[in-house]
């Protein structure tokens, strides 16, 4: 692992069963970075997570924090270390003052004044128990005592899951503010594609266990683009030759009015030259989103128009 990781995976598997949830996924997590995890439901996102934080030991590989093995150190780890579980979790019957002080106990650093007003900020009320909070509340008082003890690396599992538009953006909005604030590393799973795109800085992504892809995001989105082109001499792809070879084309689609393709190696002297091409018209090109980029990798499952 570098000295600049907090977190890191090497070679990870992990298995239940039969099923293979992880296969031979490394990784690393630069400090000050904000690393986004992506993946459709299954892909193994979550088992990843509870592996980096010492809840489950791989069955092959390892999962190091701060530099050190996360499944034998987990208690001295988590001191530096905020958490926002999948589900929120916690008893049903304290209130957020409650939690907020046990939570104090557990940390050498704790910055209780600031906890409160981040939790009425985020509109949590104090006299309710947390069973009677709705979801959205629950998961920002999760955050909130995430962030309590000041940490250096935070970890989010789909953090956004059942929040409403008010909360998302609360949320997001929070996250940003700790960066400029501290600095603090983040690792995050999520679907919120739309949301994640504005703050993170690398993007891994996993299909099927295998993480495919693990990138800087601008240099990501630098690469990948659509292109479409009108073809006067033939009505077939398969047909028109390798004008698209050199972008190393992810997904191409044949229209009535062309070609409609999605590249992964996108040149601006590759495309001049393609716009020279005996039989291309009109040829243009557009960037993708983050959620446009993972749906041509990821793929997309009949009846689907988002991210899963």
């Amino acid at each position: 692992m570098s000295e600049d990781s907090l977190l890191s995976v090497e070679n990870l598997t992990v298995r239940y069963g039969p099923k293979i949830a992880c296969d031979g996924v490394s990784l690393s997590v630069a400090r000050g970075a904000v690393y986004a995890l992506l993946g459709r439901n299954g892909a193994g996102k979550s088992s990843l997570v509870h592996c980096a934080l010492g809840q489950r030991k791989p069955d092959s590989g390892r999962a190091l924090l701060f530099g050190e093995d996360a499944w034998r150190t987990r208690a001295r780890a988590m001191t530096r270390t905020g958490v926002e579980p999948e589900e929120p979790d916690a008893p049903p019957a304290m209130t957020r003052d409650a939690l907020v002080d046990f939570c104090r106990r557990l940390y050498p650093s704790w910055d209780s004044a600031g906890t409160r007003a981040r939790l009425d900020r985020f509109g949590v009320p104090a006299g309710v128990p947390f069973g009677a909070l709705s979801k959205g509340q629950k998961g920002m008082l999760q955050l909130a005592l995430a962030l309590g003890p000041a940490p250096q690396l935070l970890i989010l599992d789909d953090p956004t899951l059942g929040l409403d538009p008010v909360a998302r953006k609360a949320l997001f909005e929070e996250i940003v503010g700790e960066l400029a604030d501290r600095g603090t590393t983040i690792f995050l799973t999520t679907h919120d594609l739309g949301g994640i795109e504005a703050i993170a800085t690398r993007v891994g992504i996993l299909k099927d266990g295998r993480l495919v892809l693990d990138e800087d995001l601008e240099t990501l989105k630098g690469r990948f683009r659509r292109i479409r082109y009108g073809n006067r001499l033939t009505e077939t792809r398969e047909a028109f030759g390798t004008e698209l070879d050199a972008f190393e084309a992810v997904k191409v689609k044949v229209r009535g009015w062309g070609i409609d393709a999605v590249v992964s190696n996108f040149d601006d002297g590759a495309f001049e030259r393609l716009r020279q091409t005996n039989g291309v018209e009109d040829a243009s090109t557009s960037s993708m989103s983050l959620e446009e980029i993972f749906l041509a990798i990821a793929g997309e499952a009949a009846g689907e128009g988002g991210a899963a």
